[in-house]
């Protein structure tokens, strides 16, 4: 009698539950899209900034729209299509680029679909959708991060117009947004149940600002070259009463909502992003010679990519497992927080030692891993520290 004799096979990836065949075409079909049309323009793009081509021919390729309705242009998919389009984002090897996108798809225009008017949706959701017209999100400012509550900037109405006063920093896309999701206050004493979101143009058709906005500067970062970050400032700049955008006083619950939605999205990045360093170092690793044989034969060596895949996998299977609370109609917030704040550090651990194990190489400019590793960085400030994740989760807890 024949036993069978079943044996592992290491080459074959793990199919995860979540996906579909569909979304693993998806993956397929805009994977082959970055690794041929964004890749090569990686280096280029950290001095140039990614050009606005780029989120064009993703709209005409239906990649900002994958999880909008089709009566908008978009592909009508479920939430876990976003993991499947970060994911793939993570292959152009540009970190700023990456950004760029998810604040486009992740951040803008998300509340626009939920909150917005129909009015609001044909005049900045569908174009979003096509990729015609770029969004930005303005809520940090010089004096608040974090504590929104805290925001300053105000928003007066006058007549039918409400009248803006304040600054932004930090704002990605800040240089070439036509226009914005804001942040401000319609009642500075009312606390938290004084804030509101208007949805305004900030640029003409020509690119010009608009009377009032102005980015007051374009700031210098350690990571993330490629995208644009700027401080803005608004100075009596008027723009319709119909640009509010979702209910008056209640936009630290609307803003507090979409940033559950960018900090999920940010741990799929992360993960993603560590999982392209690993590959890249698995290579070296391979390839390198030391003592007469590939570095990645050395037990120390060895080890240190079994605790890197490890780490990998459990971030990633975790981020995994709140998306699917999300997709069924979860609101997760506490294990949001703890997928953003799990991920966003093991990156860091991984890009670390992917330095360390490329030795010197691995801190020149040449190998690329020096850049991963600064873009990488951001992901334990942006969408909330690491400070305030841990914050979230312990009041979770009831303490």
């Amino acid at each position: 009698m024949t036993e069978t004799v079943i044996k592992p096979d290491h080459e074959t990836g793990q199919k995860s539950p979540i996906f579909t065949d569909e979304h693993e075409d998806l993956r397929a079909s805009m994977e082959a899209w970055v690794k041929k049309e964004l890749h090569p323009h990686r280096n280029e793009w950290e001095d140039t900034k990614w050009p606005d081509e780029a989120m064009r021919r993703a709209g005409e390729l239906g990649y900002l729209g994958l999880c909008f309705p089709e009566e908008y242009g978009g592909q009508g998919g479920d939430y876990f299509y976003s993991l499947v389009r970060a994911e793939a984002l993570s292959y152009s090897g540009s970190g700023g680029l990456g950004m760029g996108f998810a604040v486009q798809t992740d951040m803008v225009l998300p509340p626009i679909h939920l909150l917005g008017t129909e009015e609001q949706k044909q005049r900045y959701l569908v174009p979003g959708i096509q990729g015609t017209r770029i969004g930005a999100l303005g809520i940090t400012e010089p004096g608040a991060g974090s504590d929104v509550a805290g925001i300053r900037t105000t928003a007066v109405l006058d007549g039918d117009e409400y009248v803006i006063n304040g600054s932004k920093t930090f704002i990605t896309n800040a240089a070439r947004a036509d226009f914005m999701v804001l942040v401000v206050k319609t009642d500075p004493d009312a606390g938290h149940e004084g804030i509101s979101l208007l949805l305004i143009d900030i640029r003409d058709e020509d690119g010009n600002d608009l009377p009032g906005f102005s980015v007051a500067q374009n700031l210098e970062k350690m990571g993330m070259h490629a995208s644009d970050t700027g401080e803005l400032a608004f100075e009596d700049m008027r723009v319709p009463a119909d640009s509010l955008l979702g209910q008056l006083g209640k936009g630290f619950y609307h803003i507090s909502w979409e940033l559950q939605g960018e900090r999920l999205v940010a741990a799929a990045g992360s993960n993603a992003g560590a999982e392209r360093l690993f590959e890249t170092t698995l290579e070296y690793a391979r390839d390198r010679q030391a003592f007469g044989r590939p570095i990645g034969k050395f037990q120390a060596i060895r080890h240190k990519f079994a605790e890197m895949a490890t780490k990998i996998e459990s971030s990633k299977q975790f981020t995994y497992s709140v998306a699917w609370q999300i997709n069924n109609g979860g609101y997760p917030v506490r294990e949001i927080s703890m997928a953003k704040l799990l991920s966003s550090r093991m990156a860091c651990e991984i890009g670390d030692e992917c330095i360390q194990i490329h030795g010197g190489w691995g801190y020149m400019k040449e190998y690329e891993i020096e850049r991963h590793y600064r873009d990488m960085r951001l992901n334990r400030i942006g969408a909330g520290t690491d400070e305030i994740m841990l914050e979230v989760i312990g009041r979770s807890y009831g303490l």
